[in-house]
């Protein structure tokens, strides 16, 4: 052998340390014994001082942990405990799994019925049986066109009401007199108010009442009647906000005492400046009804997300087309004769499947209205705030989800109704109760005048009498 190739020195100690380890490993279950030269014990472990060689060499220590000898005797049971579902329990148990059974059952039951519609009516989809009359498609258009000629006289009232609130301050100013100890400047005020309120509540009425006549009388389909009088509707609450919010400005503009109660943001465009005919087509196409000379805006505009939300938006729509065509009809048709003949475990029975096709279709509404279709014309607006709902399905009682479901119209009624009664000495009660005849108006519109059956929709609205109170 060559003399540079020493073999490795052991001493009589380890020597014997692994003769007795070989001798254990022929008498023992493998997995006590380990594999290591040299074994130590510490709280249950097993330490090697030469665990592994590499070329020779040892790595480094290595900690494992031994299997009991004994696996029968284990000690389950160690300390007290509770079921998880007692009162009592340390931690309080996840039911995501139950949810999502839950979600599963939901899933296969409508499968269930789909499968036990198409057997019963076959398919029922009929593009070509749509009475599309070429009538009420122009009335549609000619509806829509007629908006921007009365949001333009909008315009034009508050140009003529700036240019005279910037001629009686000029004069105050000329003549060195206080307007805020003026009685003849409020009541110049007051007159000038009560004028420009006068010809703003003419336009929007004038602009709804032609619209819903048309509606009600002359467009025979649903679909477009609804879209031409929500149009309308949403006009006229944008007009009403566009001249309260303007006359405040203006009040603030001619009294400076009130000139801290105007918000920072207004400051970039301060009265009169935001009286343009961008400013109110800006506030026209916003996802929004209530009029503010600045909005938040986003920087830039993108146009992958648009694609998606409009995406969404028609996709949803096609599937409440489908939903309403195949499913909704035939059960209302069919629960038609129950009703009249007053059986009422047949009529429970129809409400009970009508509840279910209707919850869907409500929810599918929901999204593609509140999450992709505002979401989709925000974006193209540049529009920056976006909470269009706040979590409404986690709502404790009925008043939280009515402030909620639907921001926009909340805002309208806390600003422009509910707040401005409340400050001018009503109670809350009855400001709520105005809120509730205005909402049972709005909605007898929305509904009975496409639908050409006004058969009391206001009555529906008593859930809506939302407790305002509670701010």
């Amino acid at each position: 052998m060559d003399s540079s190739e020493k073999e490795p020195h052991f001493s009589e100690r380890e020597e014997a340390i692994a003769s007795m380890a070989t001798i254990a490993r022929t008498l023992s279950p493998p997995d006590i014994v380990s594999g290591e030269a040299n074994l130590a014990h510490v709280n249950g472990n097993v330490t090697s001082t030469n665990p592994s060689h590499a070329n020779g060499i040892a790595t480094g220590p290595r900690t494992r942990k031994i299997s009991s000898r004994y696996r029968h005797i284990a000690a389950v049971h160690s300390r007290a405990h509770t079921s998880c579902l007692s009162r009592g329990a340390h931690t309080r148990p996840s039911f995501l799994g139950f949810r999502n059974l839950m979600i599963i059952v939901l899933i296969v039951m409508n499968l269930r019925l789909v499968i036990e519609n198409f057997m019963k009516y076959g398919v029922l989809i009929c593009i070509r049986c749509h009475d599309y009359r070429r009538q009420d498609l122009l009335l549609g258009l000619v509806l829509y066109l007629l908006v921007p000629c009365h949001l333009f006289v909008a315009y034009i009232i508050e140009l003529a009401a700036a240019h005279q609130a910037k001629g009686a301050l000029g004069r105050a100013k000329r003549y060195s007199e206080d307007p805020r100890n003026s009685a003849q400047a409020a009541n110049g005020f007051r007159t000038t108010w009560l004028t420009i309120a006068w010809a703003h509540g003419i336009n929007a009425t004038l602009s709804l009442l032609v619209t819903s006549l048309t509606v009600y009388n002359l467009i025979h389909h649903p679909l477009i009647g609804t879209i031409s009088e929500v149009h309308a509707i949403i006009v006229w609450l944008k007009i009403c906000s566009y001249a309260f919010t303007n006359r405040d400005l203006r009040h603030a503009l001619l009294q400076p005492d009130y000139v801290s109660s105007i918000p920072e943001l207004y400051s970039a465009c301060p009265y009169p400046r935001n009286i343009t005919l961008s400013n109110l087509s800006y506030f026209w196409w916003a996802p929004t009804l209530v009029y503010q000379p600045v909005y938040p805006r986003t920087s830039t505009i993108r146009w992958p997300f648009i694609a998606k939300r409009l995406a969404e938006a028609s996709s949803l729509s096609i599937f409440i087309w489908l939903a309403s065509a195949q499913y909704a009809a035939p059960l209302l048709h069919n629960s038609l004769f129950k009703i009249a003949s007053l059986d009422l475990p047949s009529i429970l029975e129809r409400l009970m499947k009508l509840s279910t096709i209707s919850l869907v279709i409500w929810l599918a509404g929901f999204f593609a209205v509140f999450q992709s279709a505002l979401n989709a014309l925000a974006e193209i607006m540049r529009f920056g705030d976006r909470e269009f709902y706040t979590e409404w399905w986690n709502s404790p009682s009925v008043g939280t989800y009515w402030r909620t479901w639907n921001k926009p119209v909340y805002h309208f009624m806390k600003r422009h109704i509910y707040a401005p009664l409340v400050g001018r000495g009503w109670s809350p009660n009855a400001a709520s109760a105005c809120c509730f005849v205005f909402s049972g108006v709005l909605h007898e519109l929305l509904v009975g005048v496409p639908t050409h059956n006004i058969l009391g929709m206001f009555g529906s609205q008593i859930s809506h009498n939302v407790v305002w109170s509670e701010k």
